[in-house]
């Protein structure tokens, strides 16, 4: 959908909570959660505007497989967020490798169950509490989140929003903060990307690797290797990878070797286990390796006991003592524990707004999935089918 149909219906949006709320003034507002959460309220919270239709949320009600993620649907409500919140209506949604890992109970940073997914999405203001002043209804908003984007309707801290470029889409901007903040951070904070550098991007064709793979044709002279399977390699070389590794079918140590006997300077891992090791054993002098990331631990829709006991086992590790005669560093990276730094992760999206203004940087979308087909979208990511970004919507099945 163009940025300008989308303007358009904004329109729409705000006029449909408007009127909900000339027709119900006594609602009680969504329950936000803790800090960095946006949880639905339960379905006695408010009185229903008779002309809304229930609001549809997608809830994790156990840990397991596919299953386990059930759209449920609640009252609709007068939006009345509180002091310092907005309330949204969702037109998109971004799945993360996270998200994988949270459906099997090896994610960290959830609050107890049930509870509706979604660190990150976009949609348009229809309300706005006392204090927000930045913020007013109509305003087309992404908004990075601890959990609970996964429903159409949502309140959140008004600090954890950002407006959206004109020209943006609602899909553009669910795709683009988890990936492309992780991208950056791990690239220029940590990896202190510059000129001439060489970098290793593991699972390049996801959503982080397509990021990576752009910021890294924003600096001169950037040799890239990135490892995705045979029939993703063309996608890759279009943009930007040097020098794509079938996993599959080669020892991707071996192949760097040979192009670069060096190794390389940055390496991107998200994937832990033995791969540490080697990215570590890969690095040049004065190279960088930045974990981000757990993805050994994924085998299957359900969590398998003896991929994490090979992981963990074979899980790098190093001392001070050890680095020292190396010059390597290795730096560990995870966005989930920087929802306080508001300034730091602000001042990354502004960065990265200016290079979407500039042309330089937009999201990768593989697929868009309603949300009654949540299951397929978690499956296209978990057996890596995809190229860039998977994403979910409130709103009708798009043409992947």
């Amino acid at each position: 959908m163009s940025a300008e149909r989308e303007v358009a219906e904004v329109a729409t949006a705000v006029a449909v909570a408007e009127a909900g709320a000339a027709e119900d003034a006594s609602s009680q507002p969504p329950d936000a959660g803790a800090a960095g959460d946006a949880q639905p309220p339960s379905a006695s919270e408010g009185a229903a505007a008779p002309s809304q239709p229930p609001l549809r949320c997608l809830v994790l009600t156990g840990f397991g497989g596919y299953d386990k993620v059930k759209l449920q649907s609640r009252p609709a409500a007068t939006p009345v967020p509180g002091p310092g919140q907005l309330t949204l209506r969702v037109r998109a949604c971004g799945l993360n490798f996270a998200d994988l890992m949270a459906r099997q109970g090896l994610y960290d940073r959830l609050p107890p169950l049930p509870l509706t997914p979604g660190m990150e999405g976009a949609g348009v203001v229809i309300a706005v509490g006392e204090g927000v002043d930045d913020r007013k209804v109509g305003d087309r908003v992404m908004v990075l989140i601890r959990s609970g984007m996964w429903q159409e309707e949502v309140t959140v801290p008004s600090a954890q929003t950002f407006l959206m470029p004109e020209a943006m889409t609602f899909e553009e901007a669910a795709a683009l903060l988890v990936n492309y903040i992780t991208a950056y951070m791990v690239l220029f904070d940590f990896g202190n990307l510059r000129p001439g550098h060489s970098v290793l991007v593991h699972m390049a064709a996801g959503g982080v690797g397509m990021a990576a793979l752009q910021l890294c044709r924003t600096v001169a002279n950037v040799t890239v290797f990135g490892t995705a399977s045979a029939s993703k390699h063309e996608v890759l070389k279009e943009n930007g990878v040097t020098h794509p590794i079938d996993y599959h079918t080669t020892d991707y140590v071996d192949e760097i070797k040979k192009i670069s006997p060096k190794g390389v300077d940055i390496v991107m891992d998200p994937l832990g286990g033995s791969d540490t090791a080697k990215g570590y054993n890969l690095l040049k002098p004065m190279g960088k390796l930045i974990t981000y990331g757990m993805a050994n631990l994924l085998t299957g829709p359900k969590r398998n006991l003896v991929a994490l006991a090979r992981t963990w086992w074979n899980q790098f590790s190093v001392t001070a003592l050890q680095l020292l005669p190396t010059n390597r560093a290795v730096c560990g990276f995870h966005l989930g524990y920087l929802d306080g730094e508001v300034e730091l992760v602000s001042g990354v999206v502004a960065r990265l707004l200016a290079l979407y203004n500039q042309g330089h940087i937009k999201p990768h979308i593989d697929s868009v999935w309603p949300f009654e087909k949540v299951a397929d979208a978690m499956k296209q990511m978990q057996e890596k089918k995809n190229v860039g970004k998977v994403l979910l919507v409130p709103g009708p099945e798009k043409e992947n």
